[in-house]
């Protein structure tokens, strides 16, 4: 029997990318994951070498997931990729932590927008991780911001014509705030987390998106809003 779809997740090793893996898999997806390091679970992997320039990093990366795709077309391209750090103007490591937004964040979503655009079948689907603060200023965490509202630019701009990507794609990006991870948890114990997304929440919509149900139109922001434990999105 054949599989009922095949998407990749990048950044698939992480709590939601974990969790996106997982309940494609339980649905009889074929599902690649690309990471720092494997998910057992995935039926292939590609492992993203840390070093090196953008463009060393793209190359690598597409000439290993065309490897593990061979003549295959993907239905989807979630990308779930990045990460989070502080500080304003006059921290310290302000530049070296927006450096670090941009590679974790903005050089993953490229990636991915890249394999979408070569991999990517027609009408298929591309999510990519932006967040909510990022649609105002951020002035506490001003590099992971800067990211953030750069793949806000990079969905308007695949959605828009003639961006590469296959005919009648859906592009959109996933604003959280913040998401009810494992890590979360640890590390913001005494937070109210009624006002916490949950991850199956996001990996449901997902699941309905690449199948084509209750689609956003394609270059949306999609904004979760949690309160009292009850989710609801919006378009902004």
């Amino acid at each position: 029997m054949g599989f009922s779809g095949r998407l990749i997740v990048y950044g698939g090793k992480g709590a939601l990318g974990n969790a996106c893996v997982s309940a494609f898999k339980s649905k009889n997806w074929w599902v690649a994951s690309i990471d720092l390091a494997v998910n057992d679970d995935a039926h292939a992997n590609v492992l993203v070498k840390p070093t090196g320039s953008w463009t060393d990093q793209e190359s690598q990366v597409l000439s290993d997931v065309a490897t593990v795709i061979g003549s295959e077309r993907l239905d989807a391209v979630i990308c779930v990729a990045g990460g989070w750090a502080g500080g304003n103007a006059t921290h310290k490591d302000f530049i070296k932590n927006a450096d670090a937004m941009w590679k974790q964040s903005v050089w993953a979503s490229s990636i991915a927008a890249a394999i979408a655009a070569k991999h990517l079948k027609e009408g298929g689907f591309i999510s990519l991780p932006g967040a909510a603060p990022a649609v105002s200023g951020t002035p506490g965490m001003i590099g992971y911001g800067m990211a953030k509202a750069a793949i806000h630019q990079l969905t308007k701009s695949l959605a828009a014509p003639d961006s590469g990507l296959p005919a009648n794609c859906n592009v959109v990006a996933t604003l959280p705030l913040t998401l009810d991870t494992p890590m979360n948890r640890k590390w913001m114990s005494a937070a109210d987390k009624s006002t916490w997304t949950p991850m199956d929440y996001i990996v449901e919509l997902f699941v309905k998106w690449t199948q084509g149900h209750d689609r956003v139109a394609s270059g949306s922001l999609v904004k979760f809003i949690t309160e009292q434990n009850q989710t609801r999105i919006e378009i902004v």
